[in-house]
Order: structure tokens, then sequence, then C-alpha cells
């Protein structure tokens, strides 16, 4: 990546040419007002910055593309767009920007945490958000989205053992199809902590792709269950230590 591309994103001008190179995506975690005592203040995006970000890339002729074809040759214009966790505010606060510009979207749920909240981060200091409930949803795959797994209780898989990993793996999908009567194909690793024994328990699992918290954009070099994505979030001027903790993978 070159060292004048932001390692997140906020607007498209710094991106143009590299997202003109590969397939890029995109990832979301809240959306709407940040509450008081929150740790990573850029997990939020303010709804109306979230509006602007998706009406330049529509107007740069920019439409929705598959997490099926990132890993393979450039497409024109083609980004998908993620969100991590399924919080409700994305419920609240996305569905309308996104149907005004007719992108489509896929939410990463944590399965057993539906109609609860954010169980793994509040002991460590972060606010308490709710998350989606069955219902919820329901509305968002009616509005034309996507779902996939970010496992059942969001651990990091590389500390579980093989079986346990495998069940958060495996059981947070099945429940998923269960719950919804349709196919869970594509899955995102908590935190962004994955090594190559976690991406086999994946494959095994028969999702078809998986998504990780580095950054970059998708080519033909990149495997389809190792997905590059950026970040996007509001200008900081302390980038480097957002995305330092970030990376290391702190309630993500």
């Amino acid at each position: 990546m070159k060292p004048d591309v932001p390692a997140y994103y906020s607007n498209l001008a710094p991106f143009r040419s590299l997202f003109g190179r590969g397939n890029p995506i995109l990832t979301y975690h809240k959306l709407g007002p940040r509450p008081a005592r929150v740790r990573l203040k850029g997990l939020y995006l303010d709804a109306l910055l979230f509006a602007r970000q998706l009406t330049e890339l529509r107007n740069a002729g920019y439409t929705s593309g598959s997490l099926l074809n990132c890993a393979g040759p450039a497409l024109q214009k083609k980004l998908v767009i993620t969100f991590d966790d399924g919080y409700v505010n994305v419920l609240r606060y996305g569905l309308k920007p996104l149907e005004e510009t007719n992108f489509v979207a896929i939410q990463f749920l944590v399965t057993d945490l539906l109609g609860k909240y954010n169980q793994w981060d509040v002991p460590l200091g972060e606010a308490p958000e709710p998350m989606m409930d069955v219902a919820q949803v329901k509305d968002w795959l009616a509005a034309g989205h996507d779902i996939g797994s970010h496992t059942l209780t969001h651990p990091y898989l590389t500390r579980l053992n093989p079986q346990q990993a495998s069940e958060e793996i495996n059981a947070s999908r099945k429940k998923l199809e269960d719950l919804f009567g349709r196919a869970v194909e594509h899955f995102c690793y908590p935190y962004g902590d994955w090594n190559e024994a976690v991406r086999d328990l994946v494959i095994a699992a028969g999702y078809k792709t998986a998504c990780t918290t580095n950054a970059g954009v998708n080519t033909s070099d990149v495997s389809s269950f190792a997905l590059k994505r950026f970040t996007a979030r509001y200008p900081s001027r302390n980038l480097k230590a957002i995305w330092s903790r970030f990376r290391a993978g702190v309630s993500v």
C-alpha cells in the first residue's frame, strides 16, 4: 500500500487510484450519535458523514459488488460495504442512506448476542450498545441486505482450542441459517484474529469468504478467506494511535 494512502477511509480522493487497481471493501461498526464513555471513538460514524460517503461513491460511479468476486481481477467501480457486530444503530441510521444511494451491505452478526449488547468489550470499559434482535435482522434482510457470521460470542479464535473455535465458527452459521432461512456464506474474524488453522476451520465449515481487518484492496493474489478491508471513519488528528489499537484487535 502506498505510504500516502491513509489506513482508514474518510473520503474517496486519497483512494481513487488504489481502488482502481483492486476490489475495495469498506467496513463500519456503529452509526449515529456517540455516547459518553467510549474507548474507541473511531468505531462510531456520524450518520450524516456516512450518507456523504455513500453519495460521493455513488456520484463517482461506484455500485455494490459481491464478496464472492473480491479475490480476483479488479472490477470496474465495484465496492462492498460491510458492518461488523450487528448494532441496532446501523439499522436505525443506515437503511435510509443505503436505499437512497442504491448500495447494499452485509452485516456480520454475533449470533448468540442477538437482541443483547456488546458483552465482549463492555467489561473492558466500552460503552454498551444494543444489538439487533431477530425481528430487526429480518427488517435488514427485507431491505435487500445480507448477513454473515461473526461467531457465536466474538472471541479471539486463535486463543481457543480447535474444538471451541470450530463450535464458534460452525454453530454460528447453523443458527443463523435456521433463524433466517437463508444460506450464510460469509464469515468475519472477530478482532481480525486468525491464522491458518482458524482459516481452515472456516473453509471446512462451508463458508465461501472470510474478512480480515488488514487494510488494502483485493486482487487475484488475495485469498477469499483473507479479504482485506478499509475501516471507514471520520478524519482524526491521532490516526496512527487509533489505527494501531484497531489492528491490535481492540473492540473490533
